[in-house]
Parts: C-alpha cells; structure tokens; sequence
C-alpha cells in the first residue's frame, strides 16, 4: 500500500495494524528475558510509529497518547508546549500504543492490544467518538468501526437460562467488589489482561461483559469503546451516566461495557454494591 486509507475509520484500523505487527516484531527480535526492557522498547516503537503516521497524514488533528510527557495531568497548556490544544481542536486522536504492557512482555499471552480513536467536535454521539480500532496483534486481528462485528450472541451459559453470565475481570487489580457482585448475579469472572483485549472479548461475544473501577484514563477505554458501540453494545459508567472523551482531566475510571439486554441487571446491582 502506497499511503493509508483515507477514511478516518480505515486509516484507524490501518494504524492499529501498523503497531502491531510492529510489535510482533520487537517481541520476536527481543525475547522475553528482560520483561523491563520489552515493555519499554514496545510502548516506545509503538508510540513513536503512531505518532509520525498522524503527523504525516492527519498533522491538523490534536492527539492524545498515554505515552505523551505529561498526558496524566489534567490540561495545561505549559505541558504541551508547541502541540495542537486537544480541548480546542475539532479532531483529536486518542492513542494507547500499547495496552496491556505486562501481558506484552509474557512469552504466550495474546491478551495485549493497540488502540487508536478518533473523538470529534461535531460527534452525534455522547460519547464523541466517530472512528476507532483495537489491534489484537497476538490474536492476529482488528476490531473496528469501520467494519463492526456483528452483535454478539449470548454465552451458551446464559442463554440456557442458569444466569451463568461470564464476567471479564483484571487479572492483577480486579475491583474489590466484584467478587459479590458476580456472585449476586450468578456469573463467572474470566481473568484477562488489558482493557482492550477484555472489551474486544465482549464484542465478540468471548464473555458477556466487562466491568471496572478503581482507575483508568481516556486512552484505556476509547478506541474498545468506539468499536463497542458500533457493534450495538452498552458502553457507560457504573453509574449509567455517559462516557466522555477528550475532557480537561483525561482520568476515566469506571466503565461497564455489556449487551444491552444485560445493562439494567447489572447497573442495579452495581448501585448496591458501589452506592
């Protein structure tokens, strides 16, 4: 291919793909003795190979990458000196180069992905995401907005009628509460790692949902959450209120992500677990 598609959801999948078969590569060439070293090198390779494509082929748009000095802090200006304001821009990229850094540097485990989003002024949705693609390079597939996944069918479990819905769960930092509420609903908590890979699993019908608190930024979330409502799934916080992008403080630390027909059971169970 001589350039990338031009179409904003395309070029996010063509992007995704980019960094991981990038990272494929490094994985291959590095090995997995020094877990430090691959993580490091692999948020690096990603991060910089994203960021040259956007600047040669979107350089009007804002960007917004977890690798980006200062993109913890919410909005100054000082911070990101000479950059696009992202608050004022029309288009603003959302990039995580490479989620699940732990899982990348574990010989065997494919749950580690790429995401690239594209938010946008003039969205209709609340959200305002119009373009996006998690990149599962282990898994040797894209998810994106521009060719969505059909809606996921329920998990044999659940849709036998035992109430045995598959919850995706943070392999190292699940919420406290979880346990119980998985237990009320009568589900099972699939352990995965990063954000990306367990909303994909819920896109494609892997677990039924994927529940979180206790901390994540915009860059977790925005590109599984893009893709996640063109298939036609719930995507909120634990509160039911409306999941925004490209806001001040880029800290978004709950989500729900699940079939619609799941949303109200698991909303109300949430309020009384978490208040």
């Amino acid at each position: 291919m001589s350039g990338p598609p031009m179409i904003d959801g395309a070029f996010a999948r063509w992007l995704a793909d980019r960094a991981g078969q990038a990272l494929l590569g490094l994985r291959s060439e590095m090995g997995f003795a020094d877990a430090g070293a691959l993580k490091s090198a692999g948020d690096k390779v990603s991060h910089d190979l994203i960021r040259t494509e956007l600047a040669r082929w979107r350089p009007g748009d804002a960007v917004l990458s977890e690798e980006d000095e200062g993109s913890r802090l919410a909005w100054a200006a000082e911070v990101n000196a000479g950059a696009v304001s992202r608050l004022t821009a029309d288009r603003v990229w959302i990039i995580d180069p490479l989620d699940g850094t732990r899982e990348f540097s574990e010989e065997g485990r494919a749950d580690w992905a790429v995401h690239v989003a594209l938010w946008a002024r003039n969205a209709t949705a609340s959200h305002g995401l119009v373009a996006g693609a998690v990149g599962l390079p282990a898994q040797h597939r894209v998810l994106g907005t521009d060719l969505p996944p059909a809606y996921p069918p329920m998990t044999p479990e659940a849709a036998g009628g035992a109430g045995r819905l598959r919850l995706a769960a943070s392999r190292s930092r699940p919420p406290v509460f979880l346990t119980d509420l998985a237990a009320e609903v009568g589900a099972q908590l699939v352990p995965m790692g990063s954000a990306g890979a367990k909303i994909a699993a819920v896109v494609t019908g892997e677990v039924d949902a994927y529940i979180h608190a206790g901390g994540q930024y915009e860059w977790d979330s925005a590109a599984p959450v893009a893709v996640a409502t063109a298939t036609g799934l719930h995507a909120s916080r634990i509160d039911g209120s409306a999941l925004k992008y490209n806001e001040a403080d880029p800290r978004l630390p709950d989500l729900l992500v699940c079939r619609k027909d799941l949303a109200s059971r698991l909303l109300a169970a949430l309020q009384r677990h978490c208040g």
